[in-house]
């Protein structure tokens, strides 16, 4: 008895060590979709374990006929993805305040997330509250937790100017300090930058005082990522607040578009506009945030946007956001990973 008492602990102690250099050794950004266990996926039913999903994003109750979109799971080349326990992550993370900053695609992360975890503890109190028009808070008072989206699509400054109207500062940030006391920062930041004609949303770019009308998106994107990551080197303790970059969501806005597609992509992909500006400005940060890459496994699945499924009727289709439950579970799966490894 004395012999499986000690004997115990240990070869959980080991089992547990293994996983962790299992986690932390893979590459969950290559990998392929496939059709898991119907009694595993999808993750959670929206309509009956997650009430507060956006209407843009709860695409079964906005009539979405087809269902295959949710049975599928992400399986990485060189490793298995471990399965999400919602339970375990919020234990983990008791007195924590995790926050996603970043655009509607930050938006979809954390949503995902909050129903990820109300599924996991469905009897566990929760409040939803908007504390200021950008910032939402999801909390668990059982655990002391807090999941937070902060609205800011670009990071760095948007200024409005009377006369030059909104001026879009490449090298300011002046809203950092909401970022700061948070425990996991997960930054996002892209989609805004593509932006053109009556979408756009600046009428100069401005660097070192001098205004721009007009260059080319991605580089102001990589000089805006440039200051972000700078701030984030001057200001952010690595020591205290885990750091990562939800990294670049592929959009599928282009001639084949995603109406009507009910199936993964399969084969090679071509290289994504801006995922090798994120690596570039993240490795060359003094502690390099952590790359969450989901770029190949988003340009995979043009069938899990929302398409005509948001609640806004047939003449808006939506190729760049994504139904719940669905293709942003695989990223907190990734990103559960990447917690518990570490």
């Amino acid at each position: 008895m004395v012999f499986t008492l000690w004997l115990g602990p240990l070869i959980l102690a080991s089992a547990f060590a293994w996983t962790v250099a299992a986690f932390q050794g893979c590459d969950f950004s290559q990998g392929k979709w496939v059709i898991d266990e119907p009694s595993l996926h999808p993750l959670y039913d929206p309509s009956r374990d997650c009430p507060f999903i956006g209407q843009g994003f709860d695409c079964l109750r906005n009539a979405r006929p087809d269902k295959d979109y949710l049975k599928y799971r992400w399986l990485p080349s060189t490793c298995e993805l471990p399965r999400f326990d919602g339970r375990k992550f919020l234990e983990s993370n008791k007195g924590k305040k995790i926050m996603f900053v970043g655009d509607s695609i930050s938006n979809n992360m954390w949503q995902s997330l909050t129903c990820l975890l109300h599924n996991a503890v469905p009897n566990s109190s929760y409040t939803l509250t908007s504390q200021t028009p950008e910032l939402s808070v999801f909390s668990f008072p059982e655990y002391g937790a807090s999941i937070m989206w902060l609205k800011n699509g670009f990071l760095v400054d948007l200024v409005y100017d009377k006369e030059k109207g909104r001026i879009l500062k490449l090298d300011s940030i002046s809203s950092g300090d909401q970022w700061k006391g948070v425990d996991v920062l997960i930054f996002n930041s892209y989609h805004w930058w593509t932006h053109t004609g009556k979408s756009q949303t600046w009428n100069y770019f401005e660097v070192g005082g001098k205004l721009i009308q007009d260059m080319d998106h991605l580089e102001a994107f990589k000089i805006g990522l440039s200051t972000w990551a700078k701030w984030v080197d001057s200001n952010i303790d690595t020591s205290k607040t885990r750091v990562l970059f939800q990294g670049i969501a592929a959009s599928h806005v282009d001639k084949t578009g995603c109406l009507r597609k009910t199936k993964p992509d399969e084969g090679t992909m071509a290289p994504y506009p801006g995922v090798d500006i994120v690596k570039s400005v993240l490795s060359n940060m003094t502690k390099p945030a952590q790359l969450l890459d989901i770029t190949l496994l988003t340009q995979l699945r043009r069938d899990g946007h929302p398409s005509i499924y948001t609640g806004r009727g047939t003449s808006f289709d939506d190729c760049s956001h994504w139904c719940l439950a669905g293709v942003p579970d695989a990223w907190n799966e990734i990103l559960y990973a990447l917690l518990l490894g570490n």
